[in-house]
């Protein structure tokens, strides 16, 4: 759990635009159609200033599942949208070459196609964002996913923990891209966090991103360890300056993953650099997120704090699993009225 020490505003006081999801067929966009961000000087006025008001932000989320009804064909096309910004993972201890080239077959067609076709969906070419494995498994996925257009991501610097050797750490980011891998999620020192050294952080994540050379980067903050929001604050306004593509909240290994509590925090971040810069950095919730309703709310707020772009999965993306059994159970729900057994809906 936070602290209650957080006292002051959050950051960004940028109006919403409209509250009203748009009906109609999901845009699907490459994952990688957006202008990379450069990074910027470590500004430690910035990153100090950096409050957050913990009382208000937790009324506002607490006003989102109520409010935020999305029902019928609105919440069909949502579904699919989530769809196409899933991160499809698989990252246990027992995973198997068997077990990642039947994943990536269920990222190449996600939804059943006789479900895409009663939703007037079946000339669409629906897929997952991209399929997340460990380093071992890259190549394994890179050759199932070989003309799909689906990137490879690779978790890295010693995930989850984060705590090997940092030129280790180095090499395998190295190794993960020699072997295909286009996306690298990279696991932070919490303890540069957790003492306060910004620039110990800046200059890891500064190291991270350019190992990770034309690899797109994402990293992961474990908010779950970071004890208050200020940190995830923080921590996430460095690692932007630093050059990171995505800010993403948790291992999915943490006592805490992902919560709405701290996606506001981190998107309101979000929206700070892209006001103090230009630039667009993504946003990834992962761990914990196993339901198609609970997906709708934080697509909602993506929607309310950030803007229509932040639906696309070039700058968002959803660290997952068993979601998207539960969102095609859902959307065969939309069909024909039945809920399937979870077993018709396999993973991999």
């Amino acid at each position: 759990m936070y602290s209650q020490e957080e006292r002051c505003d959050v950051v960004s006081t940028a109006k919403s635009e409209s509250r009203t999801p748009k009906r109609g067929p999901v845009e699907v966009t490459s994952a990688h159609e957006v202008a990379r961000n450069p990074g910027m000087p470590l500004d430690l006025s910035v990153v100090q200033a950096v409050r957050v008001n913990k009382s208000a932000a937790e009324r506002r989320v607490a006003s989102l599942p109520g409010r935020r009804s999305i029902k019928a064909d609105a919440q069909a096309a949502w579904l699919l949208n989530a769809v196409t910004c899933i991160d499809l993972t698989t990252l246990n201890g027992d995973d198997t070459q068997g077990r990642v080239k039947r994943l990536c077959a269920k990222a190449i067609t996600p939804v059943r196609p006789d479900i895409l076709a009663a939703l007037g969906m079946a000339d669409r070419r629906i897929t997952t964002g991209a399929v997340c494995v460990y380093h071992r498994f890259v190549a394994c996925a890179v050759e199932a996913l070989e003309g799909t257009g689906i990137p490879v991501a690779a978790v890295s610097t010693g995930f989850p923990a984060g705590l090997t050797p940092h030129e280790l750490k180095l090499k395998e980011i190295e190794a993960s891209v020699a072997d295909g891998a286009s996306e690298i999620d990279i696991v932070i020192t919490r303890e540069h966090v957790l003492t306060g050294d910004w620039q110990a952080l800046y200059d890891e994540m500064r190291d991270f991103r350019e190992a990770c050379g034309d690899a797109h980067v994402k990293a992961i903050l474990a908010t779950g360890d970071l004890k208050t929001l200020r940190n995830v604050a923080r921590a996430s306004m460095v690692c932007m300056m630093a050059g990171a593509d995505f800010i993403k909240t948790s291992t999915g290994k943490e006592a805490q993953n992902a919560t709405l509590l701290v996606t506001l925090v981190m998107l309101r971040m979000i929206r700070l650099y892209q006001s103090m810069t230009g630039f667009k950095v993504g946003y990834k919730p992962a761990g914990g997120i196993s339901k198609a309703k609970d997906i709708l709310v934080y697509q909602s707020l993506m929607k309310e704090e950030l803007g229509r772009d932040w639906l696309r999965p070039n700058l968002f993306r959803i660290g997952a699993s068993s979601l998207l059994a539960d969102i095609e159970r859902q959307l065969e729900h939309h069909v024909d009225g039945a809920y399937s057994a979870v077993k018709r809906h396999p993973i991999g």
